[in-house]
């Protein structure tokens, strides 16, 4: 399905109960919202599933300007405003997480829990050094696979998203979540870090913990980048589902 969203045609899917509550999935950079199918081999019983592409990912448009998590924070809310969605359960992976930080700040009452995954409150300099150097090259052959796979806008498409991670290197404003504002969030909030996590030391999971009033840590053993997928998948499923169901004291 598709919607006109802020300027672009955002394309989202929806999955699982159709009278079940309402579960946002929120890729991370580079992915799309089917991603949500390399952890949870079915959607979680009595929840519906909402997966959008996020603004220039997947076969959403939105290539025409530059990218923030700040304004997709924003598409979300408006994508969720069309599907009459008030009050929202979410799951955001890596840049999806920073998208999550983003909503949970803008409209503190619309999320009523969420699980951040491999999302820090600012970009260290090791991440900085590898925006600068993000290229076709360094993504390797395999995972350019499955980035023709996933973007329907084909080598254009992907020419951007390559661009928008260099340009990252260079912004301060868009990933910038001080105490005050962390402190801000209201929603339950489960946060998930790999210990040997090779972009974002596992610190930055503690100050997060911190700041968040209502979170819990959850440091994966032997987790790197998203530690969410293979091997771990199944305990990951497990956790964040209990969490969400309000199951955890």
């Amino acid at each position: 399905m598709d919607i006109r969203v802020n300027g672009f045609q955002l394309h989202y899917d929806i999955r699982g109960d159709p009278a079940g509550e309402p579960l946002l999935w929120v890729h991370g950079f580079g992915g799309s919202g089917a991603d949500w199918k390399y952890i949870f081999r079915e959607v979680p019983a009595g929840y519906r599933l909402i997966a959008p592409d996020m603004r220039g990912h997947g076969a959403s448009t939105g290539t025409d300007g530059n990218y923030s998590f700040r304004q997709s924070a924003r598409d979300v809310g408006v994508l969720l405003d069309v599907l009459g969605v008030s009050r929202i359960k979410a799951v955001g992976l890596s840049g999806g997480g920073i998208t999550l930080l983003h909503l949970a700040t803008q409209q503190p009452q619309r999320v009523e829990a969420m699980v951040v995954i491999s999302a820090p409150p600012y970009f260290p300099p090791q991440v900085r050094a590898i925006q600068r150097q993000y290229s076709i090259a360094r993504i390797g052959d395999m995972e350019m696979t499955r980035m023709r796979e996933r973007h329907k806008g084909g080598e254009e498409q992907i020419d951007w998203i390559i661009a928008q991670t260099r340009a990252m290197a260079e912004t301060y404003d868009d990933v910038n979540f001080t105490p005050p504002l962390l402190g801000s969030i209201t929603a339950r909030t489960l946060i998930v870090f790999g210990d040997i996590d090779p972009l974002y030391p596992v610190r930055l999971a503690f100050e997060l913990r911190t700041a968040i009033p209502r979170s819990s840590l959850w440091v994966v053993p032997n987790g790197g980048h998203s530690p969410v997928f293979g091997p771990h998948a199944p305990e990951f499923v497990a956790t964040a589902v209990a969490f969400l169901r309000g199951e955890w004291q």
